[in-house]
């Protein structure tokens, strides 16, 4: 196990900076998946930390010894890659056992490695078959293994799940993840799919523009994300995000919506402030009882466990699951409520407003109560007068 620290980690090419000062730092026997959109600097960042791309700038330490210059074969490292990279004219045997071959090990030693990495990843029957002869399933393990067998202090994963189909993508998730609970070794994960970061993490962190929006565990980065590009990528469906402006220093309105108001439950900014206002799909509510704001479902997505609602009124669209014991129809119209304890607020910039509580008076609003409370009954609990 390993021990690394970022310290201002940046990468340039022909004068562009695409990497901007990372620093973060990976505990041993820690899971890091670093997630986000193509092109946000992820893949490049791992390159790095492997030495198959050239530090720009800052330092690279891994257990204490910068690493800025060292050949990555010395870096103590194994990088499983996205294209599998095996030789096809080799064994599976023969692939795992390479790197030792490499490093000049005895072929004793080599035999009761490769053997034992087969035997940890179900591989123990096709030794002795090559490439072509097996599934994409199996070539990942292969080219797991032929990392795994080497012993390395960090294990480096490039979106190696890309290639598999839906199912396969599902059984490697819980093999990796099984594992990494046997060997306790320090990994780090790439990957632009947010269901394989949330499922395989201790830890996550969110890349964009070349730039970490947001670190914390996967259920800390859901609850509360940082930002709203962060509220946006974490979460399938993603997170709703309304146009709004503050009503007063404790309440927002939606913008279009004059009669839809919410108070926040701390100090917000002077009256008039551009805000977006935030609800997870799962957290609206939706019905037919004539409570709330009047929409219509112009989609209904059915995803098999569950269903999600597509609903719109005049510009304003909003996403919401349905629940299973009511039937529900497209072109139908419901009515949608946002929990108040379900609401996230970010100001202009699209960071999130922190709740001080130490500014609440005790007049805010109950947890329970709807969003949709309209204007004078928003002004009648923010002043007690409910």
């Amino acid at each position: 196990m390993a021990h690394l620290n970022l310290s201002g980690l940046k990468k340039s090419y022909d004068g562009k900076q695409v990497v901007h000062g990372i620093d973060m730092e990976i505990l041993e026997g820690e899971f890091i998946v670093i997630v986000g959109p193509s092109g946000c600097g992820k893949s490049t960042l791992l390159r790095m930390i492997a030495g198959l791309e050239d530090i720009s700038g800052g330092e690279l330490l891994i257990d204490g010894q910068c690493m800025n210059d060292v050949e990555p074969s010395q870096r103590g490292c194994a990088m499983v890659f996205q294209n599998y990279a095996l030789y096809p004219h080799m064994t599976v045997r023969q692939n795992i056992g390479y790197p030792l071959k490499v490093a000049r090990i005895p072929k004793a030693d080599i035999q009761r490695r490769v053997e034992a990495v087969a035997a940890t990843l179900a591989l123990t029957d096709y030794l002795d078959r090559r490439p072509a002869q097996l599934s994409g399933g199996q070539r990942q393990r292969v080219a797991m293994g032929r990392a795994i067998v080497r012993e390395p202090g960090v294990f480096l994963f490039d979106e190696p799940l890309s290639n598999l189909d839906a199912k396969l993508r599902v059984d490697m998730r819980i093999e990796i993840r099984r594992l990494h609970r046997r060997l306790k070794a320090t990994s780090i994960f790439v990957t632009h799919d947010q269901v394989e970061a949330m499922t395989l993490a201790d830890r996550l962190i969110v890349m964009n523009g070349g730039r970490i929006a947001q670190i914390g565990t996967p259920a800390e980065v859901y609850a509360r994300p940082a930002s709203t590009f962060v509220a946006s990528f974490m979460g399938a469906p993603a997170m709703n995000l309304f146009e709004a402006a503050t009503l007063n220093e404790r309440c927002v309105k939606l913008k279009n919506c004059e009669d839809w108001v919410t108070e926040a439950g701390f100090r917000l900014p002077p009256a008039g402030h551009g805000v977006t206002v935030g609800i997870r799909p799962e957290d609206v509510a939706i019905s037919l009882n004539g409570k709330g704001l009047a929409a219509r479902i112009e989609l209904i997505e059915e995803l098999g466990g569950s269903r999600v609602a597509y609903c719109s009124r005049g510009a304003l669209a909003c996403a919401a699951m349905l629940p299973r014991d009511i039937d529900f129809s497209e072109d139908q119209t419901v009515f949608l409520n946002f929990p108040a304890s379900a609401i996230h607020l970010f100001d202009q910039e699209g960071a999130r407003f922190q709740e001080d509580k130490s500014n609440n008076d005790g007049n805010s609003a109950q947890a329970d109560k709807s969003f949709y409370t309209g204007v004078k009954d928003a002004l009648a609990v923010m002043t007690g007068t409910e």
